[in-house]
């Protein structure tokens, strides 16, 4: 494998990690902080830290941003303002554990996303990549038991879930059209201040009907880790990968999402380790590796 693409898919596979925290604390911090609110104090710390980096290029290249403002105000609203508000409102009302599971819709909405906008279609071989690394996280998600899987009923937080990862799969497809001039950072510093103007008027909104108030330390903390894991080094993760591999290959790597969140629960949450976790870790990337590696030409 190339280093570019070997490279980008380490990328891919960071990214879903950093999320795989952000799932967690936007599921525990579902009481202290209105879904609008932990987004845009999100993005906020994310602004405020990509500012040094990326300010004083970015000046140099307003020309760029001006010529490209509408793809990137689509960009700010589909992957900053709306993707994650939905996230965190869903998950107000529903289980971590649908979370994950509707979160392994986002490769199907990519490819449908790619068809739509792209006319690029699936092949045999993404697809079955796909269902293969599905099946290995109901084998995760239901401990190994069909009938738990049989018990899941959507409701709907489960309703603002899908539509949040059909946002995403719109913004992954739409990553191809970046200006190419502007750099990670610069770029990802751009949609943090659009997204972050765009959540303004409805944060204060919210303000001003129910007055906010401060977070504890614990939820804090947890705003932090959003703004730096989930929000910068996530995002530019993510956006590397699209860049080098499209969103269609990039997509499927999203599939990793719940085997680290179980890697991460058993680490830091003292959960047991039973051997469904394992086959089902086993058989995602299997998935993924099906799905994303080219065969060889002989």
């Amino acid at each position: 494998m190339p280093a570019a693409r070997l490279q980008a898919f380490l990328a891919l596979a960071l990214a879903c990690l950093f999320w795989s925290g952000n799932w967690i604390a936007g599921r525990a911090l579902r009481d202290d902080l209105d879904p609008v609110a932990l987004n845009f104090w999100r993005w906020v710390i994310a602004v405020a830290v990509l500012a040094p980096f990326a300010l004083p290029a970015l000046l140099s290249q307003w020309p760029v941003i001006r010529r490209h403002v509408g793809v990137l105000l689509l960009l700010a609203l589909t992957g900053v303002a709306m993707f994650q508000s939905l996230v965190y409102l869903g998950l107000r009302s529903t289980t971590a554990v649908n979370g994950v599971l509707l979160n392994s819709s986002g490769p199907l909405f990519i490819l449908l996303g790619s068809w739509i906008l792209e006319r690029e279609g699936a092949t045999l071989r993404q697809v079955a990549g796909m269902l293969l690394s599905f099946a290995g996280i109901l084998v995760i998600l239901s401990r190994g038991e069909l009938e738990n899987v049989l018990r899941f009923r959507f409701g709907i937080g489960d309703a603002w879930l899908l539509l949040a990862m059909a946002v995403w799969g719109i913004y992954s497809v739409l990553l191809k059209r970046r200006p190419p001039e502007l750099s990670g950072t610069g770029f990802l510093f751009a949609i943090s201040v659009a997204g972050v103007l765009l959540l303004a008027p409805a944060y204060a909104v919210l303000a001003i009907q129910s007055p906010p108030r401060w977070p504890g330390m614990e939820a804090a903390a947890g705003v932090l880790y959003m703004g730096l894991a989930a929000s910068v080094l996530a995002f530019i993760c993510w956006n590397r990968g699209v860049a080098v591999l499209g969103a269609n290959t990039a997509g499927f790597t999203l599939h990793l999402l719940p085997a680290f969140g179980t890697i991460l629960a058993i680490l830091f949450l003292g959960e047991a380790f039973h051997t469904f976790h394992a086959a089902g870790i086993a058989t995602i990337v299997a998935g993924v590796l099906l799905a994303t590696l080219a065969p060889r030409v002989r």
